[in-house]
């Protein structure tokens, strides 16, 4: 009984210590969560490209003329940052960037290929629609209430974070092509690009 309980105590301490295990449940979970993340950027660069009626009707698609960020960043009502989000709403850079950050970052995700670039890149993408978003106000610049639901954490932060852990314990090896990437002769003289 005495040696049971030793023996369970030595495996707790184990699985506690950082950085000491990654069970092979976790790396599943783990992997499971990176490709439905991705799925989430990705199906917003194809809503927005195509106009599949979710988010984005037809008529205001990519590929139909609309600007994927002139609805949301012109309709920014509060922080800071207002004015500059409306004076960059709609200009073609911005939809470029954009457009190349959700279609990077999913696409990275989904395959398990340069993590590390598409957790840097979807930081700052999250970052800035959180600043977009300020939600910190409660009221909007016309007096509305913004009806925030936490001032501080939102699903920007989650998703910053979800890819930034995603990186770091590379998701990508497990249910997709991590292994294979790290191994590439370019991966290997860049580690930044893993």
């Amino acid at each position: 009984m005495a040696t049971t309980a030793r023996h369970n105590i030595a495996q707790l301490e184990q699985v506690e210590a950082p950085g000491s295990m990654l069970t092979h449940t976790a790396a599943r979970v783990l992997a499971v969560l990176r490709i439905a993340t991705g799925f989430v950027f990705l199906w917003a660069f194809l809503d927005k490209t195509f106009g599949f009626g979710y988010a984005t009707p037809a008529e205001r698609a990519w590929i139909n003329g609309g600007s994927p960020t002139k609805g949301f960043l012109s309709g920014v009502e509060v922080g800071p940052f207002e004015n500059f989000f409306h004076s960059i709403a709609g200009a073609v850079w911005a939809d470029w960037l954009f457009m190349l950050g959700l279609l990077g970052v999913g696409v990275a995700l989904i395959l398990g290929i340069g993590l590390r670039i598409a957790a840097v890149a979807a930081g700052l993408m999250m970052a800035f629609m959180w600043a977009a978003e300020w939600p910190l106000a409660q009221e909007t610049s016309s007096g509305e209430p913004t009806r925030s639901s936490n001032p501080l954490v939102d699903y920007h932060v989650v998703y910053g974070l979800g890819a930034a852990v995603l990186a770091l314990t590379y998701a990508g090896h497990t249910w997709g092509l991590g292994r294979w990437w790290a191994r590439l002769p370019l991966v290997q003289k860049n580690r930044w690009l893993i």
